[in-house]
């Protein structure tokens, strides 16, 4: 492979320090999807590639791993730097790629340099624990190290905010990467890697790997490497924990979801509405913890009902780049899948309040679009309630009291991310404690931790013991030693083959 700049038409692989043009011959659109239009495509790595990617990573792994936490942290804190320097330039790469508008760009770019953050803290989160004098001359420690090379296969839904999950902890612990982004919009795991060199990173700690199935298979069958962090749909992600566990590897996947909000009579509508329409409309909806079914405790669904409905008609759809509030679906494929779900809630049954698929865009007339939509009565046995849509439809389920709405919720078989509106702390306290389910909003519609506590949910959300960032992020990309450790005193009294004792 010859290393060239960085091509206008292709994007290629970041390896060893520097762009790479592929020579497999396979390629992928990559669209604008507010033009219609493929602007450009991305490489699809071939099997010589995946393992170049790889041995770059190992050979880069000694000298990494050997340098010491200061140094590692002094190059986080630099990339942090960078990062907030040219955040407004990355927005645009993942406007232009994936759809949504600006400032949802920069709030994914704010999220994930919450873990950049946290990973400069490296020195406090490696250190190990030291018990003096367990037996008479012995003390035991323990150390974490890193494991060596780790994979990362990334969604398309946030190019920049999912990677930065991992990297930062998983560079700053020792450890080299390669991550495998989506080919739906590959340009800002490039622009990661660019920035992290410019913030004095090594060659090779950093890979990007562009390419698709071939790509993950690659990841998940290395021996070389050693643990995968994954995030998208819940049937890939238990592909990935069963594949990469099968050889041999760690793993935490993190699948999808089908998040509820649960609306008591007492809650404020106009705070619920506000957040009902945030939640399952922002960043149209690609996002997995985004709220997708409203449960209203009656008498206050057609209430809440007319009040999002009013909100809905509100929002101005379209180009990203135009200062909308909400920009197109990723690909025209996903846009039709989505709306294919509207024909299904009519033939079962349900309301269609607002109908996405009559909205007039701000923005070229061949873009992916697809407008607020909700649906009201939506039976529990319609797919439009059982499977995640991963789009701007919202529907409601109407119960009767909180103990069915909670059975609801529990009896799905996701169990990522659920909200409860109410102002009775008593009940609020009682939901946190009985729903199952892994990240739960009191009043907060979507409640995605901030990076000091770990991403992740319950049931077929998670494949894995491990969750994303956080206490869970750091303890998944190291491994940990105990140490017991005796220096004996000119007076241990000489040789002694019994069994060692505790004295």
């Amino acid at each position: 492979m010859t290393t060239t700049e960085q091509s206008t038409t292709t994007v290629g692989h970041w390896i060893d320090g520097a762009h790479v043009a592929s020579t497999s011959g396979r390629t992928a659109p990559v669209y604008d999807p507010a033009l219609g239009v493929a602007t450009k495509q991305v490489a699809l790595a071939d099997e010589s590639e995946i393992q170049a990617a790889i041995a770059s990573a190992k050979a880069a792994f000694p000298a990494w791993s050997n340098l010491s936490l200061a140094k590692r942290q002094q190059i986080l804190f630099a990339f942090r730097e960078v990062l907030n320097r040219d955040k407004a330039e990355l927005a645009e790469i993942i406007t232009s790629e994936h759809g949504k508008v600006i400032d949802d760009a920069l709030g994914e770019i704010a999220r994930g340099q919450e873990v950049v953050e946290l990973a400069t803290n490296i020195p406090s989160l490696m250190k190990g624990e030291f018990s003096d004098q367990v037996s008479t001359g012995i003390d035991v420690y323990s150390i974490r190290q890193p494991l060596g090379v780790v994979g990362i296969i990334s969604p398309f839904n946030f190019p920049a905010m999912v990677p930065l999950w991992f990297l930062p902890i998983a560079i700053a612990a020792g450890n080299t990467v390669v991550l495998k982004p989506s080919e739906k919009d590959p340009s800002a795991a490039v622009w990661l890697a660019r920035k992290f060199a410019e913030a004095g990173l090594p060659d090779g700690v950093f890979t990007v790997l562009n390419g698709d199935k071939a790509a993950v298979d690659g990841l998940l069958t290395s021996p070389d490497v050693e643990s995968i962090s994954f995030v998208g749909s819940t049937p890939i992600a238990q592909y990935v924990y069963e594949t990469g566990t099968k050889h041999g590897k760690r793993v935490q996947a993190l699948g999808g979801a089908k998040n509820h909000m649960l609306v008591l009579p007492d809650a404020d509508l106009d705070l619920v509405a506000d957040n009902a329409v945030n939640a399952g409309f922002g960043s149209a909806g690609e996002r997995c913890m985004a709220i997708s079914v409203v449960v209203a405790v009656e008498p206050v669904a057609d209430e809440l009902i007319a009040k999002i409905t009013e909100r809905a008609a509100t929002l101005r759809i379209g180009d990203g780049r135009r200062g909308c509030d909400m920009g197109p679906l990723v690909t025209k494929q996903h846009r039709d899948k989505v709306a294919s779900y509207i024909e299904v809630a009519e033939q079962d049954g349900a309301e269609v309040v607002v109908d996405g698929r009559t909205v007039r865009p701000d923005g070229d007339e061949n873009g992916f679009w697809l407008g607020p939509t909700l649906i009201d009565k939506v039976p529990t046995t319609s797919r439009v309630y059982t499977e995640e849509i991963f789009g701007p439809v919202l529907s409601v389920v109407r119960v009767q009291s909180y103990e069915e709405g909670l059975e609801l919720i529990n009896s799905g078989a996701f169990g990522n991310g659920t909200a409860i509106f109410t102002n009775d702390g008593g009940a609020a306290r009682r939901f946190q404690r009985d729903v199952q389910v892994g990240m739960i909003g009191i009043n907060v519609p979507i409640p995605v931790p901030v990076a000091y506590y770990s991403f992740g949910g319950w049931k077929n959300s998670l494949f894995g013991d491990h969750k994303a960032y956080g206490a869970d992020g750091v303890s998944f990309f190291t491994r940990q030693k105990a140490i017991t450790s005796r220096w004996l005193d000119p007076s241990h009294g000489g040789i002694n083959l019994g069994f060692p004792s505790n004295g």
